[in-house]
Order: structure tokens, then C-alpha cells, then sequence
């Protein structure tokens, strides 16, 4: 009778007391928009780049592009889980990376968020701010932080697709996310040597688009070019996807850039609403210099200006005013428009380098352009709400401003120095085992010469067009609807 009358057993995962799965440090609204925003993040490289990579490369080219994106995605995870993220987000081994360690454990995936190097002192050695320790599991910051990683390595390879091996791509994705990412993510956002200084990287203007981008540039070099028809011509094989990737991206941004304050906060709002302004605005700035030069609006230059106007907004989205986000827009549809339009025709070095998507101009210039900027538009108050070191604030407040511009300049040189070097010796310990660029054999062919698959199956069930098949007179091409005089003799790829 006492069993009876005895209150039902709540499993401990919906038990609303303290403890157990809701531990008294965990915030669940911080926690939910946390996933969402990692998700958010991860949309922009599966399907997003995926489907933009696929869709605005040429059609030979669609398969092998797209599963690049597709590969690095699963790839850094695994490797962020197992050695990376700590050697990012870690203990400190030496100022400007962590040590390595596994993070798959569920008591240390269970346990409170902590950046364990993170803690902030003042020059006499007393305690200014604390380790960051956001009111989540670590389960939830070991994931945010591989979309970030994930999303590095897949813009890097914009640089080099329609050419690179596969086989080497499979190699170069794990050594460059260990070797290359984790120095700049610890140095900049673990507590490294620049974070303590007071290096302003909100989102990752330079920790993802300033490192792909040079990266990308200096994989592009040794990487070697594409087919020289394919570099005269390479036009999108489907405008309409290419958008729908573009959309998804820019949406997708909510989440990169709001997420970035750790919490659902006031931080956040603010950074989405500068991510979408300043992408705006750096749109309509493209298009309209399109209009004004070429006498056409570009469906493409519209996406490459969305696209800068996300990056340079990327470190100062959480610290700078709306109207600073506007003016950040103006330079981001204009300063990168320059350089690819005009520079890049104009130099020898950029001319040589075969940089398929151009992601110099539309990273790793437009991460610099931001980085800067915020050296310029910091605002004090917004800083304080985030920062480790107190009291900072850009140029145009005057007073620590211009020091704040000095430490920004700085750390584009460490990122851009580190990653041509560490680019450069990680692809030249690849070409000794393999080659980097596929032969030209493949290049002509595409996708069906590298993975054995086509993106569009033009005839039948996949099969190439093949006149002693499809040609035949035994074929009565009138079930088709189609008279013998409109029959197509041979169809080029």
C-alpha cells in the first residue's frame, strides 16, 4: 500500500533540483543559445560552404570541391576532440600554445567551461580578471570552438580548389589545424601571449580569416596553379545554389558572431545586429562600385561583398557602436573591391599565385581591415563588458587608443608571419611522400578523373555521353520526344 501511494521516479536529467545534471553554476538559457549558436556555425560549413563551393566552381570541379569542405569538417573534429582543442583552450605550455590532451572523458564534458590560461594580471603580478568561465558544460565549449576550427581549414581550401590533390588535402587538414590554428587560437582567444597583452580578436577576424586567408595564399604558391584554360575561364556552374550557400552563410553568422560572447547576453545582441549591418552595407557597397566601373551588377561580387563585410566586422562585432558598423561596412565593400580589382591585376606576385576564389582579398585583407579597425572603434564600455584587460579602447577615443592600434598591427604580423612559415613547411613535408597537385591528366577531366563521380548526370543513369550507346541508330530517340535531326553528335564537359 505505502509503494502505491509513493510519488513517481523522475529520471535525474529532468530533476529541476541543484546537482546532478543541473548543477548550480549551469545557466540553461546560456546553455541553449550556446548549441544553437554552435549549430549555427556549423550550418555555415555543412551545407553552406559546401553548397557554395560546389555550386560557383566550374562543373568538372563540383564533386571534388564540395567534399573538400565535406572532409575537413569531419577530420577537425576528430582531431579537436582528441589533441587539439586543449592545445588551443588549454593549460599553457609554453605563451603561445597549450598542451595537448583529449577532451572525450564525460566527467571533464560534464564539468563548467573554463579557458584554464585565461586569467588576466596587472604588471605588479596582482590578480585584474579571472579565468573565462562561462556558465555551460564543457561538452558545449569543446564543440563551439571546433565549428570555429572546422570553418578555418574549409575557407582555406577556397584557395586551392581545382587543383590540389585529394590525397594530400586528407594530409594537409590535420597538420595544419595542429601546427597553424591552435598557435593562433591559444595566442589570441586560449590565454596566450597576445590575449594577454590585450590583442582585441572578438570572433576571429584574425584567428580564422587573417590565418586561412594566408594560409590559403601560401598553400595556392606551393600547391602550384590550375589548368591555364581553367584560370582564363571558370565560370559557376549553378548561380541560383552558389546564392542559397551564400545565404546560408550569412545567416549562419548570427551564431559566429553572437556566440562569441559566451553567453545569451547583452554582448550578443549587440553583435548580431553590427554582423548584419556592416554585411549590408559592404554588399551594397560592392555592387554599386561594380555598377560605377563595369557598368554591371555582379551576382558574384554581390556574394564576395556579404562575404567581406562578415569578416571585417568578425573582431569588433561585440565591441564597436552600430554607427561604428556602418562605416566598417563602407570600408569592407571597398578596401578588399581594390585589391582584387585593381591591385591584384596590377601585381606580378598576386597574378602568380593562383588563388581560386581569391580568399586573400575576401579573408585574409578583409580580416586585416577589420582587426585594424577595431583598433580604431574599440568602444570602452563594450570592451570592459568582455575584454581581460580592462580599460581599453580604440584610436578614436584617444587617450590608450593609439597603443590599442599599435598592439592590433602587432598581432597581424605574428599571424601572417606564423602561418606562411608553418604553410610552407607543412606542404613541403607532403610533397616528399605525395604530390600536391593532381596530374594534368585529372585537371582536364575533373571529378570523375578524381573520385569517379560527376555532379550532374547528364545522360541516363550517370553514364557519360557515348555515340556507339547513345548515338546508335537502334536507339529510336522518338519515345523521347526527340526527331532524329535534333539528335546531339558528341557533348563536351
Amino acid at each position: 500500500m505505502a509503494d502505491a501511494l509513493a510519488p513517481p521516479t523522475v529520471p535525474s536529467a529532468y530533476n529541476q533540483s541543484l546537482g546532478g545534471v543541473n548543477p548550480d553554476w549551469l545557466n540553461k538559457g546560456d546553455n541553449a543559445w550556446q548549441l544553437t549558436a554552435s549549430t549555427l556555425v556549423g550550418i555555415q560549413s555543412v551545407p553552406a560552404l559546401v553548397i557554395l563551393y560546389g555550386s560557383i566552381v566550374k562543373k568538372k570541379w563540383a564533386v571534388n570541391s564540395a567534399f573538400m569542405a565535406f572532409y575537413a569538417f569531419a577530420a577537425v573534429l576528430l582531431c579537436w576532440v582528441g589533441w587539439a582543442y586543449k592545445m588551443s583552450f588549454g593549460e599553457k605550455l609554453i605563451p603561445m600554445w597549450g598542451k595537448a590532451g583529449t577532451t572525450l572523458s564525460y566527467k571533464y564534458l560534464l564539468s563548467q567551461a573554463v579557458l584554464p590560461a585565461s586569467a588576466h594580471y596587472h604588471k605588479d603580478g596582482s590578480l585584474e580578471v579571472g579565468n573565462l568561465t562561462p556558465l555551460f558544460p564543457m561538452a558545449t565549449l569543446v564543440y563551439f570552438q571546433f565549428v570555429f576550427a572546422a570553418i578555418t581549414l574549409v575557407l582555406l581550401a577556397g584557395s586551392v580548389l581545382g587543383r590540389m590533390s585529394f590525397r594530400a588535402w586528407m594530409v594537409f587538414v590535420p597538420l595544419w589545424l595542429t601546427c597553424s590554428y591552435t598557435v593562433g587560437a591559444f595566442s589570441l582567444w586560449g590565454g596566450g601571449f597576445l590575449w594577454q597583452w590585450g590583442v582585441i580578436d572578438y570572433a576571429g577576424g584574425y584567428v580564422i580569416h587573417l590565418s586561412s586567408g594566408v594560409g590559403g595564399f601560401t598553400a595556392a604558391y606551393w600547391v602550384g596553379p590550375r589548368l591555364t584554360k581553367d584560370r582564363e575561364r571558370f565560370p559557376p556552374n549553378n548561380v541560383l545554389l552558389m546564392l542559397a550557400g551564400a545565404g546560408l552563410l550569412w545567416m549562419g553568422w548570427a551564431g559566429f558572431n553572437g556566440g562569441a560572447a559566451l553567453s545569451a547576453n547583452l554582448v550578443a545582441s549587440i553583435a548580431v545586429m553590427n554582423t548584419n549591418v556592416c554585411a549590408a552595407t559592404s554588399l551594397l557597397v560592392w555592387t554599386c562600385l561594380d555598377v560605377l566601373v563595369f557598368g554591371k551588377p555582379s551576382v558574384i561580387g554581390a556574394v564576395q561583398g556579404m562575404i567581406t563585410g562578415l569578416v571585417v566586422i568578425t573582431p569588433a562585432a561585440g565591441v564597436v557602436q552600430g554607427w561604428a558598423a556602418l562605416v566598417m561596412g563602407l570600408f569592407a565593400g571597398s578596401v578588399p573591391w581594390f585589391t582584387m580589382m585593381v591591385v591584384h591585376k596590377r601585381s606580378s606576385i598576386l597574378q602568380k599565385v593562383d588563388d581560386t576564389l581569391g580568399v586573400f582579398h575576401t579573408h585574409a585583407v578583409a580580416g586585416l581591415v577589420g582587426g585594424l579597425l577595431v583598433g580604431c572603434f574599440a568602444e570602452p564600455t563594450l570592451c570592459n563588458y568582455f575584454l581581460p584587460v580592462t580599460d581599453e579602447q580604440g584610436a578614436f577615443y584617444g587617450g590608450v587608443g593609439g597603443k590599442q592600434l599599435g598592439k592590433q598591427i602587432t598581432g597581424a604580423i605574428f599571424i601572417i608571419g606564423w602561418n606562411v612559415v608553418m604553410t610552407s613547411i607543412i606542404l613541403n613535408v607532403i610533397r616528399l611522400l605525395m604530390p600536391l597537385r593532381m596530374t594534368d591528366e585529372h585537371l582536364l577531366v575533373g571529378d570523375d578523373a578524381e573520385h569517379g563521380e560527376e555532379a550532374y548526370a547528364l545522360w541516363g543513369d550517370g553514364e557519360k555521353y557515348d555515340m556507339s550507346k547513345h548515338g546508335s541508330t537502334d536507339v529510336d530517340m522518338s519515345n523521347h520526344g526527340i526527331s532524329d535531326d535534333k539528335r546531339r553528335p558528341t557533348v563536351t564537359l
